[in-house]
């Protein structure tokens, strides 16, 4: 796998497969790239397989996907991978936040979890925070990354209905509602210079060093 290095390539407008299955990341960056000029294709259109993603990093796993989709295609790949880390839980779920929902994406289950395994640890640090990970992989197999990350505490119970994954348990710093309690709109607007979540903040590095001018 080849590491980052300090040359960025610029995409041109057209076809980019975005290396995802989750409709959650893949609408939330399907919206990001829609002022950009670029026909959106995804992994599931293209009936890809997942694959495995075996790496112990976001940046690895990120990786992964991006280089079997344009392995596949031909075509550039934007893959993110992204995780829900608790202080408490040492960090924990982490690269593995999507297997604690099971094999059935419950992140009700996935959530419980967390509160539970907080619960009887006794510990009062509720601290928490999400990282996302863009890669953009070549045809060529040249790598560049970006991660957002967004720190805040944990709320119990969950509140909202919006976003996806662990979003209803988490609520920002600076803010008083959760991720899922925001529209799309409020989560990835740009507050006071930067974006708000940590997918958005990857996304703005991307776009910043990849994008056309």
């Amino acid at each position: 796998m080849q590491a980052e290095t300090l040359t960025n390539r610029r995409l041109e407008p057209g076809k980019l497969v975005l290396a995802s299955h989750n409709k959650g990341k893949l609408r939330e960056i399907h919206d990001m790239l829609a002022p950009h000029g670029f026909t959106v294709i995804s992994a599931g259109d293209l009936d890809l397989p997942e694959p495995i993603e075996d790496g112990d990093t976001f940046e690895a796993n990120a990786a992964i996907k991006a280089l079997a989709a344009t392995k596949a295609t031909g075509l550039p790949a934007l893959a993110d991978d992204s995780g829900f880390c608790v202080s408490g839980l040492n960090g924990d779920p982490g690269i593995y936040s999507a297997r604690w929902a099971g094999p059935g994406k419950d992140f009700g289950m996935a959530m419980q979890s967390v509160q539970d395994k907080l619960t009887e640890s006794g510990l009062a640090d509720r601290g928490a925070f999400f990282v996302a990970v863009l890669c953009i992989a070549w045809p060529d197999g040249y790598l560049q990354y970006y991660r957002g990350e967004i720190h805040g505490d944990l709320v119990w119970p969950p509140r909202g209905l919006e976003g996806f994954g662990y979003d209803p348990m988490f609520v920002p710093e600076g803010y008083e509602k959760t991720f899922g309690e925001m529209g799309k709109e409020e989560k990835h607007k740009t507050k006071e210079g930067e974006a708000v979540s940590h997918r958005a903040r990857a996304f703005v590095k991307f776009q910043k060093e990849c994008l056309p001018e």
